[in-house]
């Protein structure tokens, strides 16, 4: 978090939350009011900012002012941030890197999630053919596509298909996660509201 920001909120530290104004979408994309924040440096600001309270809410800290984020799935949007050619290096869509996935999933839609050492989020689908060499068996033997996609189809299915995944030495086991499950098995609150009788502030 910001030196100035920690600094606002010492100043100033009752100021009223602000709700239903800033979002999160599924590319990783900050939006206000649902329009997307074109600004690379508002956009990194919010980035720095960006942490979660004991209720599993996640928010924007804008100097003194807690302005809570409505998410359109996870709190974090992966992708792969190294080169062409390279290894597979993830980071989150804040700039973070990512150092450790401690668990994989897969939903009934397809769609990859990940823990890391940030939170939970779900992978850039524009970005899910670069990881296909990080899937492999439980001894780590890369797998082929075909079998990567039928293991996939498997697991959508609800059973078992020995399929993992390895990132930086770690490898986990990829689970299947249906698709409305995520906030309450990861504890996070996709949509923090306005709590009854607290002051309004836009």
């Amino acid at each position: 978090m910001d030196e100035i920001v920690k600094q606002a909120m010492a100043k100033w530290p009752n100021v009223p939350a602000v709700y239903g104004w800033l979002g999160l979408d599924r590319r990783g994309q900050w939006l206000i009011k649902g329009e997307r924040i074109s600004n690379p440096i508002v956009a990194d600001f919010i980035g720095r900012n960006y942490e979660h309270d004991a209720q599993g809410r996640w928010f924007f800290q804008n100097g003194p002012q807690r302005v809570f984020v409505a998410l359109d799935y996870t709190p974090f949007v992966y992708r792969v941030a190294s080169g062409p050619g390279a290894p597979p290096r993830l980071e989150a869509h804040t700039g973070r890197a990512v150092s450790r996935v401690d668990g994989a999933w897969i939903d009934g839609a397809g769609i990859m999630l990940v823990m890391t050492e940030h939170g939970p989020g779900m992978i850039d689908d524009r970005d899910l053919d670069r990881l296909l060499a990080c899937f492999t068996d439980a001894k780590g033997k890369p797998l082929a596509e075909e079998a990567i996609g039928d293991a996939i189809e498997t697991l959508q299915a609800g059973d078992a298909a020995g399929l993992h995944f390895s990132y930086l030495g770690i490898t986990v086991p990829v689970c299947a996660l249906a698709a409305g499950d995520a906030s309450v098995k990861f504890g996070f609150v996709a949509r923090p509201v306005q709590p009854a009788g607290q002051e309004e502030c836009y």
